[in-house]
């Protein structure tokens, strides 16, 4: 059996991304090199081929996929997985944790300007960020960081896909003491377009994830104000 069809079907068992050191596991006779020329020859042999699919590189790891022209046709099945979407405060939370991390919850609270407990908790449920450590100071806060879920799920090989500092809204770009004297109608503002930096994730969310979000954040402003 030759390395590309050991690689294939390695990809194709899979449901998640794998490194070429991870594919090379599959047989003591494979290492790296042949890993990635064997990835080499099956894209070329799919875009050839033109075959609906096709091997993509996304969160430090490659991984066979269908083409995004097929998505169309899959979406008339229940069965097909999709990405589950997310509300608008969910993507600015995502957005300021992906370019400020680590960072904690109070920082996160101050730049948006609302609780976000509840939203933090989310984007932990669906497995796009993770605590990454602790915070010096009093109470040791918990810091937050990306996963490598998430850079799967909006299809960055790595962070570095993420759109360059001089790109980002002011909020983003710069980190700045909490209570420092910054322009505060930005740090206000700019919040509101952040969830736009991640292309691909549908603008509305499902039916009633907005409202849940709303609803828990509600509570835990609440109980903190008491």
């Amino acid at each position: 059996m030759n390395p590309h069809q050991i690689v294939e079907a390695v990809l194709f068992a899979s449901d998640a991304p794998l490194t070429a050191d991870e594919i090379a596991r599959a047989d003591e006779m494979l290492d790296e090199d042949q890993v990635e020329d064997a990835l080499q020859y099956l894209r070329a042999e799919y875009d050839d081929a033109g075959r609906s699919f096709e091997v993509v590189e996304v969160a430090e790891g490659y991984q066979v996929l269908t083409r995004p022209e097929y998505a169309p046709y899959l979406e008339r099945f229940d069965n097909v997985p999709r990405p589950s979407r997310l509300s608008g405060p969910a993507l600015e939370t995502l957005a300021i944790i992906a370019y400020r991390q680590p960072i904690g919850r109070i920082e996160i609270e101050y730049i948006r300007g609302v609780g976000s407990s509840g939203v933090i908790r989310t984007l932990q449920d669906r497995r796009l960020i993770d605590v990454v450590g602790r915070a010096e100071g009093l109470g040791r806060p918990l810091l937050y960081g990306t996963t490598t879920h998430f850079l799967e799920h909006f299809g960055f090989k790595s962070l570095e896909d993420l759109p360059r500092p001089e790109e980002l809204p002011i909020v983003l770009r710069d980190r700045t003491p909490l209570g420092a004297d910054e322009d505060e109608q930005a740090r206000i503002e700019e919040p509101s377009v952040i969830g736009d930096l991640f292309e691909g994730e549908p603008e509305a969310a499902e039916a009633g994830e907005d409202q849940d979000v709303a609803d828990v954040e509600g509570e835990t402003e609440t109980a903190e104000s008491g």
